[in-house]
């Protein structure tokens, strides 16, 4: 992995370069970074990656209108509604690819957090990609809005040591070690 250069991230250039990767590549590099939504957020802990060529991607079989986002300019939001039910918040990488943000470890606004879950276990906020999505008012509204520019912010850590497993909840390519997590974190969704 390359280091990353901090002063350039922070800028739309740099963010937008850094997300022009393969999301296999992204993701694990997204963990350790910061994602606030109006304030309120935390650490990312744990992220999956989905390429255009990858069966049990959203993308896999061409552009749709549920899926449009993902064919948009990379550091923006892909938000989908999974099974009808929960939110779920993606950062778009090179076209048709992106990452799932599954869990992060709650660090700003922990109480508005708590109140819109209506739990004040830490570990269960933010674990999953739904409880994310409802801990941090993240919905349908932001899909295709551009990060670092709203009040969506994704800040890129330096470095993190990560783990590395199969994806969770899909029926296509089980075998593929795309599910990354934050070494030693309490806060992922599910153990590796």
């Amino acid at each position: 992995m390359t280091p990353l250069d901090p002063a350039a991230l922070n800028t739309e250039g740099g963010f937008r370069a850094f997300c022009d990767r393969p999301a296999s590549d992204v993701a694990p590099e997204l963990l350790g970074a910061t994602l606030l939504h109006g304030g309120v957020g935390g650490i990312v802990v744990e992220t999956e990656a989905y390429e255009h060529d990858d069966p049990a991607s959203h993308s896999f079989a061409g552009r749709t209108v549920r899926n449009g986002a993902m064919f948009g300019q990379p550091g923006t939001a892909y938000v989908y509604r999974s099974y009808g039910l929960h939110w779920c918040f993606n950062v778009v990488c090179c076209p048709g690819s992106a990452v799932l943000i599954r869990a992060i470890e709650p660090t700003h606004g922990v109480d508005e957090m708590i109140r819109r879950r209506g739990i004040d276990d830490p570990r269960r906020l933010c674990a999953g990609p739904g409880r994310l999505c409802q801990a941090l008012a993240i919905d349908g509204g932001l899909d295709g809005h551009p990060l670092n520019r709203t009040d969506l912010v994704l800040s890129p850590a330096l470095q993190a040591q990560h783990i590395a497993g199969p994806r969770i909840g899909i029926s296509k390519a089980v075998d593929l070690h795309r599910r990354y997590g934050l070494a030693g974190s309490r806060f992922l969704s599910r153990r590796f």
